[in-house]
């Protein structure tokens, strides 16, 4: 008498951990969002004490407020820059960045609640359980290197270092990547029982290293204020390369220290990340995917939006969009590439009952 495959009789729930997923991923989202109103608003430095769990707790009474602002007072970016400035405009640049560490905190829960519930109810599939319990530490690491880059901020510098801004970055990047493959894997999982997880395939890999290069120059260029370089586009001023800009005998390091390096590099690396992207879109349209269409749209948007970046003089709203837009794109590259990565399904049943994470 035949008896069902242990993939038909788990109590797994892919389905279910890949919509909590994106859930996850939206309030990332939101984050980075957030996360570039908070830099562009020079806001980052504005809470000098790293509370994980009393910081959620904001200043409630007057005499609060000027416990903070006075912490504020003793660090460079306010006796340097912002000398003078009052408690009115000292509480709208610590919103944004109480609003910034907030969200972290509602992330971090967020993912962590579920993830325990799923692992003790066993409705996580056999070999995702160390995966999400990898991005989950991810996340509670990117909380430290979040304090790690303001505190780069508060004794010597008026603002925090652009090399740990970038790390901050691309880590929050690298966790909504992995957010949004493995919410793929688990979609494949649920519509096939016996569904491996995809693969990255070599043209997916070298598109996404591109991106994130191209993603690490961005953040580079905001870090440094390099976007105020120059504001004219194709050329920087009246040359493809302004003349002086690069020392003779200039080290390596002007090639991420030096503003209007890196918003050179930043202007023509999006061509080359956008090449591998645009034939990443054709592999994705090949396979009978729509994600391509989505991919190409964002691409070109997104040039449009750097260029509007560079003209408008940095204005905040062009550039917070460009920034979102950043993160859409590499959701569609996520998504082109897990589609173009889509392994055969194996002989073997993939969906073995649920493992446990202790």
């Amino acid at each position: 008498m035949l008896q069902p495959s242990p993939a038909f009789m788990s109590r797994a729930r892919p389905l279910a951990i890949a919509r909590w997923l994106w859930a996850v991923a939206g309030l990332l989202l939101v984050m980075i969002v957030v996360g570039g109103i908070t830099r562009l608003t020079e806001s980052g430095l504005s809470i000098t004490e790293w509370k994980p769990v009393t910081g959620a707790v904001p200043p409630l009474n007057d005499a609060d407020w000027q416990a903070a602002f006075d912490a504020y007072k003793r660090i460079p970016e306010y006796t340097q820059v912002n000398q003078g400035m009052s408690l009115a405009a000292f509480k709208t640049i610590f919103f944004w960045e109480y609003i910034h560490r907030l969200l972290g905190r509602v992330i971090g829960l967020a993912f962590a609640v579920p993830l325990l519930w799923f692992a003790v109810t066993r409705r996580i599939p056999a070999g995702y359980g160390r995966r999400l319990v990898a991005l989950l530490a991810l996340g509670a690491l990117q909380g430290a290197i979040g304090w790690w880059m303001v505190a780069s901020g508060l004794t010597e510098r008026t603002d925090v270092s652009h090399l740990r801004l970038t790390v901050h970055l691309l880590v929050a990047l690298v966790i909504l990547g992995g957010i949004v493959w493995t919410a793929l894997d688990l979609v494949a999982l649920h519509r096939r029982p016996l569904a491996v997880p995809a693969r990255l395939s070599p043209l997916a890999g070298v598109t996404l290293i591109l991106l994130f290069a191209q993603l690490a120059f961005g953040a580079l260029t905001a870090g440094l204020n390099a976007g105020h370089a120059f504001s004219s586009w194709p050329l920087m001023g009246e040359k493809l390369f302004p003349d002086g800009a690069l020392p003779a005998g200039a080290a390596t390091g002007e090639l991420i220290n030096n503003p209007i390096v890196v918003q050179f590099v930043h202007r023509w690396l999006a061509f080359v990340a956008g090449a591998g992207l645009l034939a990443l879109a054709w592999r994705a349209g090949r396979l009978g995917s729509r994600t391509g269409l989505a991919l190409t749209a964002l691409l070109v948007l997104q040039i449009a939006l750097g260029v509007a970046t560079l003209t408008t003089g940095v204005n905040i709203h062009v550039a917070v969009t460009h920034q979102f837009n950043a993160a859409l794109l590499l959701i569609a590259a996520v998504f082109a590439a897990h589609r173009s990565g889509i392994g055969r399904v194996s002989r073997y049943p993939s969906a073995n009952p649920p493992e446990s994470l202790t």
